[in-house]
């Protein structure tokens, strides 16, 4: 029996689903959307086969999330850059190590569900980065379509919720579904798509309303994080709510007020 190393699983998923992302580009508009679709699908299973020997019919199958997620981000973000070879080429390779490096990163959490290993640390700061440009990604693409609020509000909370479920699950690695991790990522939920209501009345453009979002993800998940770790601590409070207040003070002066 051919057995296959992970690495070489990561690259030939990587390598198919860059392939497949490729392929969609020459297809009709009216076929490229249900093809995005179709390949987050894919994308979830290549995550399955990549890193299988971790996973369960448990809070495990919380890891293929973020890489479903990613390709998603990705592909609806290609839509909304000009049509050229000088943006859509680092998308490209973008996508392709992004989806590597996923990989490797969701079979670092599957494995460490079950013991403890080194990487767990850097694979959690690699996870986090991951998850807010997923994230901004997402709801750059959730503006973009500018729906009515109930629409808008509806997608961000969905995103929110299952991004929050596996960035919280990353520091539990739980195998049964913990009620902690679900309530924190349902509030945390909540007050981002409250943030989004917000954003909906304000003149902001879509790349600020975006990064407006993300750095609401960035303080809620940073401190759950810090909080299922035992560390939050006053100094790591402080450092993230400072973050979302500058954020806050530039996208007031980024606004384009009376237009």
């Amino acid at each position: 029996m051919l057995i296959i190393s992970k690495r070489v699983r990561y690259l030939i998923s990587s390598l198919v689903l860059l392939f497949g992302f490729i392929g969609i580009q020459f297809l009709e508009e009216s076929y490229k959307f249900p093809a995005i679709a179709l390949l987050v699908v894919i994308t979830g299973l290549f995550s399955i086969w990549s890193f299988y020997e971790g996973l369960g019919k448990n809070m495990t199958l919380a890891s293929i999330i973020l890489p479903m997620l990613y390709t998603l981000g990705v592909g609806m973000f290609w839509f909304l850059i000009p049509s050229n070879l000088y943006t859509r080429i680092p998308i490209i390779v973008f996508f392709t190590v992004g989806v590597y490096v996923l990989f490797s990163t969701m079979n670092i959490y599957t494995v460490s569900s079950s013991k403890t290993i080194a990487l767990l640390r850097a694979a959690r700061g690699v996870g986090f980065v991951l998850t807010l440009v997923t994230s901004f990604l997402l709801f750059d693409a959730i503006l973009s379509i500018r729906q009515n609020i109930f629409i808008s509000s509806s997608l961000v909370f969905i995103t929110s919720f299952l991004l929050f479920i596996q960035g919280f699950w990353s520091i539990e690695l739980e195998k049964k579904i913990e009620t902690v991790i679900m309530s924190m990522s349902f509030i945390s939920s909540i007050i981002v798509t409250e943030l989004s209501v917000l954003i909906f009345f304000w003149p902001v453009t879509v790349v600020v309303g975006s990064l407006f979002l993300t750095s609401g993800v960035y303080m809620l998940l940073g401190l759950g994080q810090t909080k299922l770790e035992e560390r939050l601590f006053p100094s790591a409070i402080r450092e993230y709510i400072t973050v979302g207040l500058i954020v806050l003070i530039g996208m007031f002066f980024a606004t384009q007020w009376g237009k």
